[in-house]
């Protein structure tokens, strides 16, 4: 099945990247950027903040459908990292965005819903996430 069919607002980015309309909420413009690895594992990431698994759901996908089956010794040789610095790094980005915003209300004394406190953890799961998916276990402290 062919993911990017599945899309629309659907851009060309070049070299394997696309932007396209976010299927999980209601996308005016593109904010879910998909990039086609050479491995054939396709990685998405929406800027206002979908979880993937809520992107595949919506086109009637599953995780496993973005990573193809690869042998074994295939993935013992990549301990380095599985995400790209470049999406690690902007998913950081705004979810330090979040992080800040909320804190500032919390400076400024202004009432903190408990929204946003959910807000808060999920930024913090997401940011562990990239880092787990970035850093090698073995070399964390």
């Amino acid at each position: 099945m062919e993911v990017l069919s599945l899309l629309s607002g659907l851009r060309d980015r070049g070299g394997g990247s696309y932007s396209a309309k976010c299927p999980a909420h209601d996308d005016r413009s593109p904010s879910l950027s998909i990039k086609l690895c050479d491995d054939g594992r396709i990685l998405m990431h929406c800027f206002a903040g979908c979880d993937v698994e809520d992107v595949c759901s919506a086109l009637g996908l599953t995780i496993a459908d973005l990573m193809p089956e690869q042998p074994l010794d295939h993935l013992k040789r990549r301990a380095r990292s599985t995400m790209p610095a470049r999406d690690a790094l902007a998913s950081i980005d705004h979810e330090a965005l979040v992080v800040a915003l909320i804190a500032k209300d919390i400076h400024d004394n202004r009432t903190v819903k408990t929204e946003m406190v959910e807000r808060l953890e999920l930024a913090v799961t997401r940011i562990g996430k990239v880092r787990d998916a970035v850093a090698p276990a073995r070399h964390r402290p």
